[in-house]
């Protein structure tokens, strides 16, 4: 049991002839994950990775001819809305895009559309998901975590990389890693996702990586005082950014006093919540 992706995963990723594309799919089919086609609209009837996986030009025809239950986007930002809307109308049930640097414009339309559809979006601007031992769907190297029973969300992916690592070298495993991104309008949150790491068996902690910018911590400390038996830790970045300054991510700008690290580690912490100085406590405070 996990969140989201597993063995049972059946993958295409859109732009898989690109060179981040056909990059990622090759570490993804390297570590295990179940890559059932791709698509390049007019690279139909290729073949990438010396003839194992075939390309189609759509993903209506993709999802036909593979069976596929997700997708992954690895495509340019100008592109990256309607790659969505693409997966979307193909009826995937979970879209994941890595995609950095789509208009929040984009964003906005195309989320507006996914919530009328029964389509889960992780990202855009994420590093995917990593259910250690099962599926590898994005950009977390999969050599840095093991199998276990943490949950880890996370607006940041190079942060969930180093607490992935400590976690490993004290011996402490993963269930299922969600990276959200940091964007300001994304398609999946912090409740979404301690939502169902609190229904998953195999899920018995939770870590929480969060950043400057916005309430979603806040609200996220809400439900966990609220709705969650299971105990959790947190670590939020940026406590020494300026306000007015973007910090990283489009999501992590400070403003009007509203959104600070302060602000975010208080709601945490009266939640219930152990909150670290640095990532690499975090393990020791869910030992």
């Amino acid at each position: 049991m996990s969140i989201l992706v597993d063995k049972n995963t059946r993958l295409l990723v859109q732009g898989i002839t690109g060179n981040e594309g056909l990059f990622h799919t090759t570490q993804m089919v390297e570590y295990g994950t179940n890559v059932v086609g791709g698509v390049t609209p007019g690279k139909g009837g290729e073949w990438v990775l010396d003839g194992k996986i075939p390309v189609f030009d759509s993903m209506k025809l993709a999802v036909e001819a593979t069976g596929a239950n997700a997708t992954i986007i690895f495509v340019p930002a100008r592109f990256a809305a309607d790659a969505m809307y693409e997966a979307a109308d193909s009826g995937l049930p979970l879209i994941i895009c890595i995609t950095e640097g789509v208009a929040v414009q984009d964003m906005m339309s195309v989320r507006t559309y996914l919530d009328q559809k029964k389509t889960r979006l992780i990202g855009p601007n994420c590093p995917g998901l990593l259910t250690p031992g099962e599926s590898k769907v994005g950009i977390i190297p999969g050599n840095i975590a093991m199998p276990g029973n943490v949950g880890i969300v996370s607006r940041s992916g190079t942060l969930t990389y180093e607490v992935l690592y400590a976690m490993k070298n004290v011996n402490m495993g993963a269930s299922t890693c969600v990276g959200i991104g940091g964007d300001p309008v994304n398609g999946t949150n912090f409740i979404d996702i301690l939502e169902m790491f609190e229904h998953d068996p195999k899920t018995e902690k939770v870590m929480l990586i969060g950043e400057i910018g916005g309430n979603e911590e806040e609200k996220a400390a809400e439900f966990i005082a609220n709705k969650m038996t299971k105990p959790v830790a947190a670590f939020i970045a940026g406590r020494t950014a300026p306000a007015g300054k973007r910090m990283g991510h489009a999501g992590a700008i400070i403003e009007g006093g509203a959104g600070t690290a302060e602000d975010k580690i208080k709601a945490l912490e009266n939640a219930g919540v152990r909150v670290a100085k640095h990532p690499e406590e975090l393990p020791s405070l869910l030992k």
